[in-house]
């Protein structure tokens, strides 16, 4: 930690205070809006990769090939996410969560809106994919510090004993993401093949707007964290807080990285991939995958919010451990039950996936990483840790596991052992992480260091 011999101000932000109910409120809406744009955005993405993207952008060649070439497209949003969000970080713990949260939601919206305006290759050739990919670089940038803004001011604005419960209603927002995606997907697939491929497809993605403009009236009304407004009153703020991160906070941001990384492989491995397998190895009949989605997302929404009151009661660190061993062992008994091609059985098992990987443990996530960091460059680190994660796990996970399939034959063991060693990184990670409940958020230290009383004031 940065020292220099210098008393910092004393903190005027009683930790113990209760928490205002309208600001709470409002932050509450505002990260639940806006994860929901950006889950949104991402699904029918992924959804679209899996059943239309291939034929629309990359015809010529084979579907294993069309199906490889729309995830790699799919992964270039996530290694456009550390970058988004080295970008934003700097501004979130200078200018306030708020200002960033504003501009990634017009950024998000405005990328997804312009891939359903899109020619195809059958109009532009190659110059088609190419403007796919930018758009999908641009939707990734912009998601870049979304959740981690979302979750850091949640978990700043809500007072002690809650901030699980609250700070996890963020992937209710992604929840709700996924189940409007799917909704939109099992509308659009209603219409006859030519519709679909011709304009149908589009409405997905134009659909987008909606969301986003009601986003944006709930964002412009959303008050600062009293934790970044007493910075900002104090003068404390870092100039470059992801290098203080780098130089300070390294150990919290590699814990959360290596916590979130075989989460993030195993939620975008159900979300997409699970998708594309069950429609040309299993046999299932595409209509059906939304359909599956929708119930999985509704299901891991509740799972988010009972994992994070969980948190609560009986700390981060027990709830997000158990939840990763229970996805240590689920990928071998997860595909055998999707091979059966029983209905139940696929539905079962994805509403597992979503419940443990794709929204119970980030659910936990969302206040036990801004809990870990010290209050000066809590927003950058949240941000680094994940976004690395994301783009090092999630977004190139649906493109391993299509690979691994394709070199072994359609052999599903080799995607559920990759699935399984991911989650085991995050288990180990979590047993080294810090128990961080009820923290008080206003010191500059982060979790498990030493309170040394000498933190520095940054130069303005």
């Amino acid at each position: 930690m940065d020292t220099s011999g210098s008393t910092p101000t004393p903190s005027t932000v009683d930790p113990d205070r209760p928490a205002d109910p309208r600001a709470t409120r409002k932050a509450a809406w505002a990260g639940l809006v806006g994860t929901t744009l950006e889950q949104y955005d991402f699904v029918i993405y992924g959804t679209a990769s899996a059943l239309v993207f291939s034929q629309l952008f990359f015809p010529n060649v084979s579907p294993a090939v069309g199906i490889l070439s729309s995830f790699a497209a799919y992964a270039v949003g996530f290694l456009a996410r550390p970058l988004g969000g080295l970008f934003f970080s700097r501004y979130g713990d200078r200018l306030g969560r708020k200002w960033v949260l504003v501009a990634t939601l017009m950024l998000m919206g405005g990328s997804t809106l312009l891939i359903g305006l899109l020619p195809t290759y059958s109009t532009i050739g190659l110059l088609a994919p190419a403007l796919l990919v930018a758009c999908r670089f641009l939707q990734g940038f912009g998601a870049g510090a979304e959740q981690a803004g979302a979750a850091t001011l949640l978990t700043e604005t809500v007072g002690r004993g809650r901030r699980g419960r609250y700070a996890s209603l963020v992937m209710v927002g992604a929840a709700l993401g996924t189940a409007l995606g799917a909704v939109v997907w099992i509308a659009v697939q209603q219409l006859p093949e030519d519709q679909l491929m011709s304009w149908g497809w589009r409405l997905v993605f134009v659909s987008s707007l909606v969301v986003t403009a009601v986003a944006m009236v709930i964002r412009r009304r959303l008050d600062e964290s009293p934790v970044f407004a007493e910075l900002k009153e104090n003068h404390v703020e870092p100039r470059k807080p992801a290098g203080e991160v780098f130089r300070h906070g390294r150990r919290p941001m590699l814990l959360a990285l290596f916590m979130n990384v075989g989460t993030s492989a195993q939620s975008y491995t159900f979300q997409v991939f699970i998708a594309s397998y069950l429609v040309s190895t299993v046999g299932v009949d595409s209509s059906f995958v939304p359909q599956v989605l929708l119930i999985g997302a509704i299901c891991g929404g509740i799972a988010a919010v009972g994992f994070g009151a969980l948190s609560d009661r009986m700390g981060r660190r027990p709830v997000y451990s158990f939840i990763m061993l229970a996805s240590v062992l689920l990928p071998g008994p997860a595909f055998v039950a999707l091979n059966t091609g029983n209905p139940v059985a696929i539905v079962v098992t994805i509403v597992v996936g979503f419940v443990l990987a794709v929204n119970g443990a980030v659910g936990v996530q969302m206040s036990y990483f801004p809990e870990m960091f010290g209050s000066r460059y809590r927003y950058a680190g949240v941000t680094l840790g994940r976004e690395f994660s994301a783009a090092v796990g999630g977004g190139v996970a649906p493109l391993i596991c299509a690979a691994l399939l394709s070199a072994f034959s359609g052999s599903w063991i080799p995607v559920a052992v990759y699935m399984s060693v991911m989650a085991l990184i995050s288990l180990i990670a979590a047993r080294m992480a810090p128990e961080t409940v009820d923290r008080d958020l206003t010191v500059p230290e982060d979790a498990g260091a030493p309170v040394t009383g000498t933190i520095a004031r940054a130069p303005h």
